[in-house]
């Protein structure tokens, strides 16, 4: 069995291991053993700053894909299956283009001389442009497009497997549609509500392009505070110690999860 998957444990070693257990390292020794990386990130305000931001936004990116997400999901799961099929290609078409490129596509939608901006003028709602682009706003509006699918998809697959006899069975005990949905329905979807959740919150703590093009310097999160470190001060232990401390965050927050639905379940394995 161990020369069966030896093959699998190398893979591992070689890309998960062994670089993480570089990048930990590299945090903890410079001309030898040091916790000063550590000791600035507790100290320093920037850091806790950037850290807070990071989670600030990746909150209410999660609640907004999930505000979206849900009734396209629900839409999907109610309509026949041709109109599903079609509902899910529109929700993995971005899926095609790079986020690089959808990036740059917001920040032409939402710039003081982009279309919406435009076309507000053009009906005379507004007098200046608005702040759209190079603040918190537009990096939660490209992230919360950008990572939607992954909310979509994991409601949709747990809605798949909710019986639709138990609605019926709830109007013929004389539920109404509303109290049916909240009573039966929606308790049912809560495990997709947390995968969904769990991957798009995750996912936004390590976003990098989307803030750096949509906040234009302004809105810096943990993944450009090790960009910052690395490119500008050539400070790769402080760099590490910041992506040690979000990984371990991710960790611990994959832990709080397993503690009320699998992981498997998270991870779309099941």
């Amino acid at each position: 069995m161990l020369a069966l998957v030896s093959p699998a444990l190398l893979v591992i070693l070689a890309l998960i291991v062994l670089p993480v257990g570089w990048l930990a390292w590299q945090s903890i020794y410079h001309d030898g053993f040091t916790l000063e990386n550590y000791r600035r990130i507790v100290t320093e305000s920037i850091y806790w700053r950037s850290f807070a931001l990071t989670f600030e936004i990746s909150l209410l990116v999660t609640v907004l894909a999930l505000l979206l997400g849900y009734p396209v999901a629900y839409l999907a799961n109610a309509v026949p299956r041709g109109w599903s099929v079609l509902i899910l290609a529109l929700v993995v078409l971005p899926f095609w283009t790079s986020v690089l490129v959808r990036a740059y596509a917001w920040l032409a939608l939402l710039q003081r001389t982009g279309v919406i901006n435009q076309f507000l003028r053009y009906l005379d709602v507004i007098g200046e442009p608005l702040a759209l682009v190079h603040n918190t706003f537009g990096t939660v509006v490209a992230t919360v497009h950008i990572l939607l699918p992954f909310m979509v998809l994991p409601l949709y697959a747990t809605m798949q497997k909710i019986p639709g006899d138990l609605m019926h069975a709830g109007a013929s005990l004389g539920a109404g549609p509303a109290h049916a949905f909240v009573r039966i329905f929606l308790p049912l979807s809560l495990p997709g509500v947390l995968a969904g959740c769990t991957m798009v919150f995750v996912l936004c703590l390590g976003f990098y392009i989307t803030p750096e093009l949509l906040g234009g310097g302004r809105t810096v999160m943990v993944s450009m505070l090790v960009s910052r470190n690395v490119e500008l001060y050539n400070q790769f232990g402080a760099a590490s110690a910041v992506a040690v401390v979000l990984l371990l965050s991710v960790l611990l927050i994959f832990f709080v999860v397993s503690r009320f639905i699998s992981l498997d379940r998270v991870l779309g394995q099941k």
